[in-house]
C-alpha cells in the first residue's frame, strides 16, 4: 500500500486512482502531481517513498517552459524583440556565420547549436560564462531557420545569457523576482541554501514489465536508439554538452539552476504557473492574448535532428503532438526527460504539473505522467 495525501475536487478522483496505480503498477518512487482549472486547485496529491507535502525535485526539461516564459515577458514589456538578431543584444554571437540567428530561433529549436564542439566540464558547465563563450563561438550545424532539432542543454546557455545582457540579471533571478514571488512559486532556477532540505535525491528507478494481457512495453525505434548509443551523432553529442554528466544530486548543481535542466519545483507551482499562463490565478496573470497566441503557435514541426521523431514545438515549448501527447491539440508546455511533466491547455482551463522522483528511461512520453493526463482528459 502507498500513503497517498492530499485532495481531489468531486469528478477528478480517477486521477486519484491513475496517481496510486502509478506506484502500485508503474513503478514510481515518490511524486506529486496537481491540475488547476479556471485559476483553482481541483488536484493536489502526493505520496511515496520520503514526499512530503512541500517536497520539491528537480524537473530536467521541464524547466524550459518556465525559462521561456521570461522571454516572452520581456518582449510583452517591449525591451525584447523576438525578431531581432541575437547579435542586437550580445555582439559576441555574431561570429561564425551567426548575424542572422533570431531570438526566436532560440526558442524553437532552430539556431542551429545543439550541441557544443567540445563538452563543458561539470564545473564550467555551471559558472554561468564558459557555456555561453562556447556557443558564441561556434559555427552552426544548420543554416539557421532552416530545420529544428532539440537543444536538449544548449537552450539554457543560450537564454540565460540573451536574459544576462538585456536585464544584467541572471535568467533564475529575473524569474525568482518577477513570476516566482508574485505567484508565491516554490519553482527555482537556481535553488536558495535555506530551500535544500525540501529534494530528496533524484534516482533511477525500472520501469516494470507490463502484466500479461495489459499492453506491451513501448518498442524504441532501432534509429532511434542508434542515435542514442552513437558517440558521433548529434543526438548523443546534444544530451552529452556536459562530459562527464553533472551529478544532479549536488548542492552545486542546484544552486546553479540550468534554464535547460536544472529548475527545482513542486507539482503545485508548476500546475499554477502554467494556470497563471492562461487565465487568472488570485489577482495574477503572465500573459496577455497576444503573447499567449505566440507562445503556443507552431514554429517548428517535422523530423527533429536531434530527437529522431517529428516533434512540434512552439516559442519555446513543446506542443501536443503523439511524441509528447498533452491533453490535447492546442495544449503547451514542456516533458522533462525521465518522468515530470507541466503544461496548459487553453480550451479546457487546464494547468498541469507532475514532478517525481524517480526517473525511468522516457523522454518526451512517460508512462506515469500519461496514465495522469487520460485520467484528467477522461475527467473533463
Amino acid at each position: 500500500m502507498v500513503d497517498v495525501q492530499g485532495t481531489v475536487a468531486d469528478g477528478f478522483e480517477p486521477v486519484r486512482d491513475a496517481f496510486v496505480e502509478n506506484f502500485t503498477r508503474r513503478g514510481d518512487r515518490g511524486a506529486a502531481v496537481t491540475v488547476y482549472r479556471d485559476g483553482r486547485p481541483v488536484v493536489d496529491l502526493w505520496g511515496g517513498t520520503d514526499w512530503r507535502r512541500d517536497s520539491a525535485q528537480i524537473v530536467r526539461s521541464a524547466t524550459k517552459g518556465p525559462a521561456a516564459a521570461v522571454l516572452h515577458l520581456l518582449q510583452q514589456r517591449g525591451v525584447l524583440d523576438l525578431d531581432a538578431p541575437v547579435g542586437t543584444y550580445w555582439p559576441e554571437f555574431k561570429a561564425a556565420g551567426k548575424e542572422r540567428v533570431l531570438v526566436r530561433h532560440l526558442l524553437t529549436h532552430r539556431a542551429g547549436l545543439p550541441a557544443l564542439d567540445v563538452p563543458l566540464s561539470p564545473a564550467q558547465a555551471l559558472d554561468g560564462v564558459s557555456g555561453p563563450a562556447a556557443l558564441a563561438a561556434q559555427a552552426p550545424a544548420w543554416e539557421p531557420g532552416t530545420a529544428h532539432g532539440y537543444h536538449a542543454m544548449t537552450f539554457g546557455w543560450l537564454l540565460d545569457e540573451l536574459v544576462r545582457r538585456i536585464t544584467g540579471q541572471r535568467l533564475g533571478e529575473w524569474f525568482a523576482d518577477e513570476v516566482a514571488a508574485p505567484l508565491g512559486l516554490d519553482l527555482w532556477l537556481g535553488l536558495p541554501p535555506e530551500q535544500a532540505h525540501r529534494v530528496g535525491p533524484l534516482a533511477e528507478v525500472a520501469a516494470p514489465e507490463p502484466p500479461a494481457g495489459q499492453g506491451l512495453r513501448v518498442r524504441v525505434k532501432p534509429e532511434v536508439a542508434g542515435a542514442y548509443r552513437d558517440p558521433a551523432s548529434l543526438t548523443r553529442r546534444a544530451f552529452s554538452a556536459i562530459d562527464p554528466a553533472p551529478d544532479e544530486n549536488a548542492p552545486d548543481y542546484r544552486a546553479a539552476g540550468l534554464p535547460a535542466s536544472g529548475g527545482i519545483a513542486t507539482a503545485r507551482a508548476l500546475a499554477r504557473f502554467y494556470a497563471a499562463l492562461i487565465g487568472e490565478v488570485d489577482g495574477v496573470r503572465l500573459y496577455v492574448p497576444a503573447t499567449l497566441t505566440a507562445a503556443r503557435s507552431e514554429e517548428s514541426a517535422g523530423p527533429d535532428r536531434v530527437l529522431v521523431v517529428p516533434t512540434r514545438f512552439g516559442l519555446g515549448y513543446m506542443l501536443h503532438s503523439p511524441s509528447s501527447p498533452m491533453l490535447g491539440p492546442g495544449s503547451f508546455g514542456h516533458p522533462g526527460r525521465g518522468g515530470s511533466l507541466a503544461f496548459a491547455d487553453p480550451e479546457a482551463g487546464v494547468g498541469f504539473g507532475y514532478v517525481t522522483s524517480g526517473l525511468q528511461k522516457s523522454v518526451t512520453s512517460d508512462p506515469r505522467a500519461q496514465a495522469l493526463v487520460r485520467a484528467v482528459r477522461g475527467c473533463l
